[in-house]
């Protein structure tokens, strides 16, 4: 029995119930991708589909439209796959289970993918609905737009004929996005040698952390766990002699890590367990509000083959000195981040160390100043960096036709007007304005929390709103 079947609009929630059956984590997109072809065949409608699967389906205008400009919709079907720890959950093959909580909708033990599967299903509601006027339609579906906007780095759009276009890829409701930051990820590659080490081994872990969008929560304060597991790690490095054997944390660059794990072998127990508790103290009155119950566990287990003492010694100056988050907030628009960096992911193999960085900013000289950055502090190390998915920013239009529109309706709508504001977060409008020279584009979406994080969850009359705004925007389209 479907869970959300009783929910208007009905067809909104309908494929949003029909793609959350479906896994669509970021490179995993083919299924999803071939559900949005089934579904142009079988309604008629032209589509194409790209090697990477992104996914464009075209409608035609509806009657009294037909000398409107086509409108372009766009969103991605890529989700960030997270889960509680003690989800047993198999992302990559099995669909979500989906709940409902008075207002709320969320999955039970993992993230929801309304970022951006609510865009998804609009769209298709909009391609099913014979009752609905708008002009031609233009649906651009893309992939792995979580993990570098891929897809609409690839994307051939050529054959689109709008030059206006509603990203629906953002989460708080009343907010009209029309700028946003550039960013990159960086991956610092650290080699490593192995030696033996006579002591005792010990499992090190900073849990509990709340974690959060690196771009949407990075102003939040919130603690990066592979952060705060260097810092357990020098200040252990400082009492008793230890090798490293391993760091691991996180899962995604563009997520807060939560949770970040050390092996090592150490030559004195009790300054193992002393500097652990007094840096469990420490986190907990650094962030009594933001991550209240962050904890450094700390447990004995036999361990081999650590490090050396110099591969160990780079590891715990990179994690030491690394920057992280915040960099500079704008001096034009208050409150914006401008600039900003998060380890998302560290990792350890046989012979390296690696650290993942998702790097932004809304000023191209500020983002090559952080490349920069950590390029200087890994080559002194010994290692080397390596930048891919590097994305534009989305510049401000002055003069912008859709975004006067979009106020006007949601003012008459809602009683007020939106906040029109930047933002610190990717979007994929940035890419796709510069495959399509002078499009005129706004980015919203309904109200989502926690995005990126196993308590994500999104407001079920948030996005009736939104809906009937779409609906009333594209009216006024002709």
């Amino acid at each position: 029995m479907a869970v959300l079947e009783h929910l208007e609009p009905r067809g909104v929630f309908h494929y949003f119930e029909e793609l959350c059956s479906i896994p669509h984590g970021s490179f995993h997109t083919k299924k999803v991708s071939d559900w949005l072809t089934d579904f142009a065949r079988s309604h008629h409608l032209e589509y194409i589909q790209d090697e990477t699967n992104n996914v464009i389906i075209f409608k035609n205008a509806t009657a009294g439209y037909e000398n409107a400009e086509p409108v372009i919709l766009q969103g991605h079907m890529d989700m960030v796959c997270e889960k509680a720890s003690d989800c047993t959950k198999d992302m990559e093959v099995e669909g979500l289970d989906l709940m409902i909580d008075g207002d709320i909708i969320r999955a039970k033990g993992t993230t929801l993918g309304g970022d951006d599967g609510i865009a998804v299903a609009m769209m298709l509601a909009l391609l099913d609905a014979e009752d609905l006027a708008h002009p031609a339609l233009e649906c651009v579906f893309t992939v792995d737009e979580e993990v570098g906007m891929l897809g609409a780095m690839h994307i051939d759009l050529n054959m689109l004929k709008g030059r206006r276009m509603i990203n629906m890829d953002t989460e708080e409701e009343g907010i009209l996005t029309v700028s946003c930051a550039g960013g990159n990820v960086t991956r610092c590659i650290l080699p490593v040698q192995r030696a033996p080490f006579r002591g005792t081994g010990w499992k090190i872990t900073v849990t509990g952390l709340v974690g959060g969008h690196s771009g949407v929560e990075i102003d939040k304060g919130r603690a990066n766990a592979n952060m705060l597991l260097g810092r357990v790690l020098y200040s252990l490095h400082e009492a008793t002699d230890m090798r490293l054997v391993s760091v691991n944390g996180g899962q995604k660059d563009n997520a807060i890590t939560r949770e970040s794990t050390a092996l090592l072998i150490a030559d004195d127990d009790e300054a193992v367990n002393s500097v652990c508790r007094k840096m469990n103290d420490s986190f907990r009155n650094e962030y009594a509000v933001t991550d209240k119950d962050v904890t450094v566990c700390v447990e004995k287990l036999p361990l081999a083959d650590p490090m050396d003492e110099d591969s160990t010694n780079r590891v715990l100056w990179f994690l030491t000195c690394s920057p992280n988050g915040i960099q500079a907030m704008s001096a034009d628009i208050e409150g914006l981040v401008q600039t900003s960096l998060n380890m998302g992911i560290l990792t350890t193999g046989a012979s390296t160390v690696e650290a993942s960085f998702g790097v932004r900013s809304s000023v191209a000289t500020q983002l090559t100043m952080l490349v920069q950055r950590l390029t200087a502090l890994t080559t002194a190390l010994g290692g080397a960096v390596e930048v891919s998915g590097s994305y534009p920013g989305w510049q401000y239009r002055q003069n912008s036709p859709l975004r006067d529109l979009v106020v006007e309706v949601f003012t008459q709508q809602y009683g007020h007007a939106p906040a029109v504001e930047a933002i610190h977060a990717g979007l994929e409008c940035g890419l796709l304005s510069e495959k399509l020279p002078g499009l005129d584009c706004v980015a919203f979406g309904p109200d989502m929390k926690e995005v990126h994080t196993c308590r994500e969850n999104m407001s079920v009359s948030s996005v009736q709103r939104v809906w009937k705004m779409v609906v009333e925007v594209l009216r006024r389209m002709n």
